[in-house]
């Protein structure tokens, strides 16, 4: 006799950006190179100053910390978020394992099994997950890519609110699209969950990368949010410490906030050394996110270019963040996916995207879009964009009329 999983087992979905790896080793056991637009793992190095805090800490025992952090950690994080302009104290920020400890947190402690939470969709696919671990169910409003991925009208959120309805869950700039919300678009869901009683969860882990001159406006700065306000926050994308696995949670609601440190306390504490290299991160000058931004700038831009230089691809400039969604001239984007780790090569190169679909909950949407994570150097970057448009042009199951494959061709000859 078999014994079962649980329910919440059998209903974990896959990484929508990591269902795609076992291809990918394939093809590197092949000779193949790959090129990874999959996920957001930034190739821009860790600041060395981090590891030299580690080294140079006089660490005789590496014990438990406080289980909200400790006391240096949250007092270095206010003076961050003082330098962003949002100021909260030292008892309003409960250090985290990962932002992702800090979503669970949040959804652990506003939410009970069976409530529902908003997101506006595509989302970032693991939310599902947390949910899922949570016993929460997701209910979405749409966003489009004809709009570039903007907040879907108030309305659509009003239709969907029903008793079971207890927050907004949104990440601003947005993973998966780029969308920098405008401070319109929070107030009015500020306003949406004022006239509820929801909450306002906000995955704000992206805050120093919007581009244009563009500025992200924290839901922490939203009058009258104070017992509304839930921010989800992590040093992985800022500092480029994905591995660090420290983030926080930031509220002003004390109840939340004691509810979310009782949940802290069953796992001890945060990570120790992970904070002392998060000590470090808070100390380097503006100038950090200065050239990091200049970066990720003109990769997007290289990106956006090259993709709407494509016969049947159509891709909105995101704002923010360091992905962009794009729909491709192909039949099924998680098949095209899995064809261009087993089937095709360019010059022995290849690339991995992530499926859209996974970014979606309604059944069937995204399903030729893929989302691409502009997280390499130009050089390879550059290299990742040509293989997908020789791609496009070899793929099978392509869309594109015959006479634009001719022209396209024609123009790579």
């Amino acid at each position: 006799m078999s014994l079962a999983i649980s329910q919440r087992g059998q209903a974990m979905p896959a990484s929508p950006f990591r269902k795609l790896a076992p291809f990918a080793e394939a093809a590197k056991q092949q000779g193949k190179k790959v090129y990874h637009l999959n996920i957001g793992q930034p190739d821009i190095a860790t600041p060395p100053s981090l590891f030299e805090a580690v080294r140079q800490a006089d660490i005789r025992v590496l014990a438990y910390s406080h289980g909200a952090g400790t006391d240096s950690y949250r007092q270095k994080l206010a003076a961050y978020y003082h330098r962003a302009g949002i100021e909260v104290s030292t008892e309003e920020i409960l250090v985290t394992t990962a932002g992702s400890e800090a979503i669970l947190f949040a959804l652990l402690t506003c939410l009970n099994p069976g409530d529902e939470v908003i997101i506006p969709e595509p989302f970032y696919g693991t939310y599902t997950a947390f949910a899922i671990a949570a016993g929460v169910n997701i209910v979405t409003v749409t966003a489009t890519i004809d709009n570039g991925f903007a907040l879907p009208p108030l309305a659509a959120f009003e239709q969907v609110i029903t008793p079971r309805t207890k927050a907004i869950l949104l990440c601003n700039p947005s993973n998966p699209t780029g969308h920098v919300y405008t401070r319109r678009e929070l107030e009015d869901l500020l306003g949406l969950c004022q006239r509820h009683g929801l909450y306002l969860l906000s995955d704000e882990a992206y805050r120093e990368y919007c581009y244009d001159g563009a500025r992200s406006i924290s839901a922490l700065n939203l009058p009258g949010g104070e017992e509304h306000v839930v921010v989800m926050d992590t040093i992985s994308k800022r500092y480029s410490a994905c591995g660090a696995r420290v983030g926080s949670l930031v509220t002003r609601n004390k109840t939340v906030y004691l509810a979310a440190f009782h949940f802290a306390q069953m796992r001890i504490s945060p990570p120790g050394l992970g904070m002392l290299l998060g000590e470090a991160a808070v100390d380097l000058p503006e100038s950090y996110f200065d050239e990091n931004r200049a970066e990720y700038q003109a990769r997007r831009d290289l990106t956006v270019a090259r993709l709407q230089a494509m016969p049947g691809v159509q891709c909105p400039v995101p704002g923010g963040a360091f992905y962009v969604m794009a729909h491709l001239p192909v039949d099924d984007a998680e098949r095209f996916g899995e064809w261009l780790l087993t089937d095709f090569t360019y010059e022995n190169q290849t690339l991995m995207l992530s499926p859209a679909n996974g970014f979606y909950q309604t059944p069937d949407l995204g399903r030729q879009q893929v989302r691409i994570a502009y997280v390499l150097n130009l050089n390879d970057l550059a290299a990742a964009l040509t293989c997908l448009e020789h791609a496009l042009l070899a793929y099978p199951d392509r869309t594109l009329a015959p006479q634009a494959v001719a022209a396209t061709a024609e123009a790579l000859a």
